[in-house]
């Protein structure tokens, strides 16, 4: 069987984007935990800011270290990093746009304007890059030819 005999894919720059998409979101996470740990107390409007980028990092660093070992314990990391995404949504989302400034006699009614841009923007992000991701694994597959098996019979 020669190489011209199989389905060809010819979806080289779409993988590259994947690869390079996916090295980015990685990046972009275990920052985001480097954040939630640099600024674990600095957002009493929403403490849970801080966790939920932390918690985003540890999510990306389980995942990449164990991806190869145990399929079901990717699946339950997966899982618990979109659960807690959701969460993030919620709790950024919920508090847009919170006031910068810490003040004395007010002071829970502030966010650190660096940790809550940040989990703001890595939020918005993760959209753009799971859509980049979507949209580059969806032409792979229409650039693959089917199988004469899955072709429907013409009469």
């Amino acid at each position: 069987m020669t190489e011209s005999d199989g389905p060809q894919v010819t979806c080289r720059l779409p993988a590259v984007i994947a690869v390079c998409t996916a090295a980015i979101f990685n990046i972009m996470l275990l920052a985001g935990g480097v954040v939630g740990v640099v600024f674990i107390s600095d957002c009493p409007r929403q403490p849970f800011i801080p966790i939920y980028l932390l918690m985003m990092g540890v999510n990306s660093l389980l995942f990449w270290r164990f991806e190869k070992f145990n399929t079901s314990f990717c699946y339950l990391v997966f899982s618990v990093f979109f659960i807690w995404f959701i969460v993030g949504n919620v709790l950024v989302y919920s508090i847009y746009e919170p006031n910068y400034n810490k003040n004395i006699t007010q002071a829970n009614a502030y966010c650190d304007k660096t940790l809550y841009l940040f989990a703001f923007w890595m939020t918005n992000l993760t959209y753009v890059l799971l859509g980049v991701l979507f949209l580059s694994c969806h032409y792979c597959l229409l650039q693959q030819e089917p199988d004469e098996a899955q072709m429907p019979l013409q009469g």
